[in-house]
């Protein structure tokens, strides 16, 4: 049996930069990885691939990533093994966490190994990149990366150390093709530079960072889920640095200045905000199992 991790992501940054002749939208954005994740364990099973979830609420059907990437890469390596996978639901769904997203990137991960198949990790973010626009990311083993394209182009870059958020995510799911379909992004507003975002993180400077935070999905989701705008100034209340709205929503962070300082934060979202909202402390997910995990303290 192999047991692997799938972690969500935060988007710190997200610009619509416009239409493609394909139907989607061309963006420009940065990814983090977080601490927060799902498990996924694979084991043998002869000639079928099957799903178990501890979320009853997912559907564990073809219409499943995971399912989705098992068939595909049976597909294009002509492979007739199977396994049973199941699913330890933690990222909460239709959160703009890329649950999903990382659940297919682990999962072609998991079973490359399960099935000893000859892939390196090119050609498993080429295969990612036909799943959905985020699952190449999850398959690049980067703390912080720049998305083009659909998302599916990154670039990786180093960062001065760990992030730490709260996280809060309202009841209401969004999803993302409706919030991308409500269309009205202002393309020409001015806007923070993404070079902004990338220079904070490069250089440890947590007020930069907070100045440099944009996401032009965020009017549509507050305007579908009006709670989004009550945790934002919720969030402020509290003394976070920057708030913003992650993907597509309904989930959104607060950037803290320490592990304490979350911990505070988080404590008041409980206390003053509703009693259906989950509230999460999260970090910056730095490390694979080769690369150590850099400390909190370089962030000023």
């Amino acid at each position: 049996m192999i047991a692997l991790q799938a972690p969500a992501k935060l988007n710190l940054y997200l610009r619509v930069v416009g239409r493609r002749p394909d139907g989607f939208h061309e963006i420009e954005t940065v990814f983090e990885r977080l601490d927060l994740a799902d498990t996924l364990t694979f084991s043998p099973l002869d000639n079928d691939v099957r799903l178990t979830c501890t979320d009853p609420s997912l559907s564990c059907g073809e219409d499943n990533l995971v399912l989705k990437a098992a068939r595909l890469l049976q597909r294009e390596t002509k492979i007739t093994a199977g396994a049973s996978i199941h699913l330890e639901k933690r990222i909460p769904a239709g959160a703009g966490l890329g649950g999903g997203s990382s659940d297919a990137a682990t999962t072609l991960q998991g079973l490359a190994e399960l099935w000893q198949l000859p892939l390196k990790r090119p050609g498993l973010m080429q295969l990612g990149a036909e799943l959905g626009s985020d699952v190449p990311f999850f398959l690049c083993d980067a703390a912080f990366a720049r998305g083009a394209g659909r998302g599916e182009r990154c670039e990786l870059f180093p960062a001065a150390g760990l992030l730490t958020h709260v996280l809060v995510t309202p009841r209401e799911r969004l999803s993302t093709r409706e919030i991308y379909a409500a269309g009205g992004f202002p393309l020409t507003a001015d806007k923070p530079s993404i070079r902004l975002i990338e220079h904070a993180l490069s250089n440890g400077s947590l007020g930069e960072l907070a100045t440099g935070l944009w996401n032009d999905l965020e009017p549509e989701a507050i305007r579908r889920c009006p709670a989004i705008l009550r945790i934002h100034q919720l969030l402020k209340e509290l003394g976070c640095l920057g708030v913003r709205l992650s993907g597509s929503g309904s989930a959104s962070f607060g950037i803290c200045r320490d592990l304490a300082h979350a911990r505070s934060v988080a404590d008041g979202v409980r206390q003053h905000g509703s009693p259906d909202w989950r509230v999460d402390v999260t970090h910056t997910l730095m490390h694979s199992s080769d690369v150590p995990q850099l400390p909190p303290a370089s962030w000023h």
